[in-house]
């Protein structure tokens, strides 16, 4: 089933929509898989069979599982290298924020 892609790709479209900014889509995307791996987290460490299977069912683990699930071939190769420019970009926004806050 497609749900986990549209809902991402509608959130994605509304982000846009809303903020029309680079930045705001890229802490957008940084949020989401944070959000996945801490679920992702919680699945594996906290021993509830319900909740592990609710979130096994429901949840993909990061974005890379969303791209692995629904591409193949050259197609996921981009998409993932995408992926890790954004969180490269992600990460440089964090960095230049820290390093203003000091001064």
């Amino acid at each position: 089933m497609y749900i986990d892609l549209i809902i991402l790709l509608i959130l994605i479209v509304l982000v846009i929509f809303f903020f029309r900014r680079f930045d705001s889509v890229v802490y957008f995307i940084a949020i989401v898989d944070i959000f996945l791996r801490i679920l992702t987290f919680f699945k594996n460490n906290l021993g509830l069979p319900d909740f592990a299977n609710f979130i096994e069912k429901y949840f993909p683990e990061n974005f890379f599982g969303i791209i692995d699930k629904y591409t193949r071939g050259d197609i996921n190769i981009i998409l993932k290298w995408a992926f890790v420019v954004i969180m490269c970009v992600f990460l440089g926004y964090i960095i230049s924020y820290f390093i203003k806050k000091k001064k």
